[in-house]
């Protein structure tokens, strides 16, 4: 598969990222903050694997995430 996410999945993220729910750049953190709350486990996979890509890229560039998403 490639880089493209579904709505769903960059909706939820943004909604996490509104709440103030603390993310890093590591998958395997994102994955355990976001836990049972999530529907199954490949969108939860999913979600936690783009938001590591926004902090990341927010670290490298300095781009806020408002203007990515």
């Amino acid at each position: 598969m490639g880089k493209i996410k579904g709505k769903m999945v960059k909706r939820a993220s943004e909604q996490f990222i509104k709440l103030g729910v603390p993310f890093t750049y590591e998958f395997e953190f994102n994955k355990k903050v976001l836990g049972n709350e999530m529907p199954s486990k490949k969108i939860r996979n999913q979600t936690a694997g783009y938001l590591a890509r926004l902090k990341k890229m927010e670290s490298k560039k300095k781009v806020k995430i408002e203007k990515i998403l």
